[in-house]
């Protein structure tokens, strides 16, 4: 973790996990494991981009991923977002299946979703690490305290948010953090993974993007331009 620098806004909230006993070890185990010769993805400094891209005080939208893409120079620090030029995964491409039945928009040539970071929306995966060619290989390492954290924080918040679910991990996690398992004010929207093993159980017409921006307008929260 020494070499990913905190955004500011978000320090306050992190300080104190990376300060933990936990926190340390996940940051040595990750050095050994790179210093073993071993390839983790998204490369060092781009680890904790979902946050440098949108500020706490910024964020309208959450949408929980579970681990960043394992392919060579697919994750950068987004998730489900891959950099310019890379062809969009299979996940990715069914979320612009459903973007455009949704709002009718023709699907993105892009799979960079900076341009909703940018916009307010979180995209921040439950572990922000991967070991080249192995999914989920550095689960329960301890990013989960770190992410969980970044959850309650957005949700501890007055202003309404939205909470965007797919899949099972997704669930899990905003299970874990007691702001939303009490939720007063923030719209919960779950569903399937958009994985093409699991979209055609609910995530397909879900309609995510269009029912995020009737919640956001209605309380004053302006909406987000999907176009990409």
């Amino acid at each position: 973790m020494a070499s990913e620098t905190i955004p500011e806004s978000w320090r306050a909230v992190l300080e104190p996990v990376l300060a933990t006993p936990e926190a340390r070890r996940l940051g040595g185990w990750l050095n050994a494991e790179e210093a073993a010769g071993k390839q983790v993805f998204p490369p060092r400094g781009t680890r904790l981009a979902a946050l440098a891209l949108t500020p706490l005080d910024a964020v309208r939208c959450v949408i929980l991923g579970q681990d960043p893409y394992h392919g060579p120079g697919q994750a950068h620090g987004l998730a489900f977002s891959v950099q310019r030029g890379v062809r969009p995964p299979p996940s990715l491409v069914n979320i612009y299946k459903e973007l455009e039945a949704d709002l009718g928009l023709p699907r993105p040539a892009s799979g960079d979703l900076t341009p909703w970071a940018r916009q307010g929306v979180l995209l921040l995966n439950n572990t922000l690490t991967v070991e080249a060619g192995l999914a989920g290989s550095h689960a329960g390492r301890g990013w989960d305290a770190i992410t969980d954290a970044c959850t309650a924080a957005v949700a501890a918040r007055a202003e309404p948010c939205v909470f965007i679910l797919w899949g099972s991990h997704a669930k899990k996690k905003a299970s874990r953090v007691p702001a939303l398992a009490r939720n007063a004010h923030h719209l919960i929207l779950a569903s399937a993974h958009p994985s093409p093993l699991s979209a055609h159980n609910g995530f397909f017409g879900s309609r995510p993007f269009s029912q995020t921006n009737a919640f956001l307008e209605a309380n004053g929260r302006g909406t987000i331009d999907w176009r990409l």
